[in-house]
């Protein structure tokens, strides 16, 4: 498969076959022409979880301008559409407006994050591909900001490519960036959105340099020393730990930029191992703890003295949370309101807009959604901040976000939630959603 920043280089088929069959019978009756409003929400929350971020937005714009049928695509779909469906697909290009929260925005139940406007059939041909980008970015980047809040400054690298989808290992390393991540250890998120790189040596390495005679440890840190500086990481744990620790400084002396310990208790192994560093002169290097990290791990080592944090599986399936839990539902067809009125799924009805009330501190107290047609909520004593800007006018990308700039946004934002917002217990969401008819 030919592929382009992780994705494929055509992104039309990475869509569900029914979209496809009802773009089919829409032209077939004559309804696909009708201008319909989709919006994408949550209805609400991951269990545990005060706030969501929206993320994925840069990487669906890139996905939207390569959403095309060529040859390879319509000899798929030609399998169960009627010629003209496919003759339509064949020079399908989206010509609507989309609307959304900057990606590193945060969002809460009922949000409208994006709005997308267009004829049904072009619209509802973008479901699948819009709800996969953003369940998914959007699930990693809440989890890694929890993470970020908890590790209180300290660095965090992303290493969990082995532990999800080849393709989804590079977006999942631009998420956390984007949530306050320092580096990544994947190539193709470097490569692709610039996340900085990371990484040494794995166990191994270290297992490499055993001979008939026993381990060669000090063989193993010698070479990536020599290798890489002396500024490197070395990996002290795949024997004794002690020892592990002693050899490395023997070997790469006092400057030694840090070491990493994979295994164990590690907030008794990171006091232990200070404690003899700073015995061996090694005063300034620092210790990289990694193994089955979550946020919670994090926040109970953060009274010990740990310097980096690197963190795989967790942070790769959202910490329990695996998708953001977000819809794209039809709001509104011809100017008209429709709701899905389905038990526990219900949708509102209409083309909506947002705004958030925040203290003149900069701490935020509610977000308000209200008819698109309708007035700006009053502000109340509060300021009021619009949420939605404009991303896509007549299919055409005109608010592509900068990777940096959302992260700098989200930082702002998590610093404007209420303080009880970042805790990491089970709690309601930060802040309330007001809904005006």
């Amino acid at each position: 498969m030919d592929t382009v920043n992780g994705t494929p280089s055509s992104t039309a088929l990475l869509t569900d076959q029914y979209e496809l069959t009802m773009l089919a019978a829409a032209l077939a009756d004559g309804s696909a022409h009708r201008r319909c409003t989709f919006e994408v929400f949550a209805r609400r929350l991951p269990h545990g979880r005060r706030y969501g971020v929206v993320a994925g937005t840069g990487r669906l714009l890139d996905a939207l301008r390569d959403f095309r049928f060529g040859a390879a695509e319509l000899a798929v779909v030609e399998r169960f559409l009627d010629a003209d469906t496919v003759a339509w697909l064949r020079d399908y290009r989206f010509g609507g407006d989309i609307d959304g929260y900057p990606e590193g925005e945060l969002f809460f139940p009922g949000s409208p994050i994006l709005t997308v406007r267009g004829s049904f059939a072009e619209c509802v041909l973008l479901e699948t591909l819009i709800l996969s980008i953003y369940n998914h970015d959007s699930a990693i980047a809440a989890a890694a900001a929890r993470m970020v809040s908890a590790a209180g400054g300290r660095t965090l690298i992303e290493m969990g490519s082995r532990r999800t989808h080849e393709l989804a290992a590079p977006a999942s390393a631009r998420a956390a960036y984007l949530a306050g991540f320092d580096a990544t250890s994947n190539l193709e998120a470097a490569r692709a959105f610039g996340v900085p790189s990371a990484g040494t040596s794995a166990h191994a390495f270290t297992l490499l340099h055993s001979g008939a005679d026993g381990a060669h440890e000090a063989a193993a840190f010698r070479s990536q020393v020599d290798a890489l500086g002396v500024g490197t990481t070395l990996l002290v744990d795949t024997f004794d730990i002690t020892r592990g620790v002693a050899t490395a400084i023997e070997v790469a002396g006092p400057e030694l930029g840090g070491v990493r310990i994979d295994s164990g208790d590690l907030g008794v192994l990171a006091r232990q191992v200070r404690e003899q560093l700073d015995a061996l002169g090694a005063t300034r290097t620092k210790i990289v703890v990694s193994g089955d990290l979550d946020e919670y791990a994090i926040a109970a080592l953060r009274a010990e003295p740990v310097d980096a944090y690197g963190v795989g599986t967790s942070l790769v399936t959202g910490s329990g949370a695996p998708t953001a839990g977000m819809v794209y539902k039809l709001v509104e067809v011809e100017g008209v309101p429709v709701a899905k009125r389905s038990s526990h799924k219900e949708s509102r009805g209409g083309t909506k807009r947002a705004v958030r009330l925040s203290r003149r501190t900069g701490t935020m107290v509610e977000e308000i959604v209200y008819p698109a047609a309708g007035e700006r909520p009053a502000p109340n004593g509060f300021e009021v901040r619009d949420l939605q800007t404009p991303l896509v006018r007549g299919g055409e990308v005109v608010g592509d976000p900068a990777l940096g700039d959302s992260r700098e946004r989200l930082a702002k934002a998590l610093v404007s939630l209420p303080w009880e917002g970042l805790k990491l217990s089970v709690g309601d969401p930060a802040i309330p959603t007001t809904f005006l008819r």
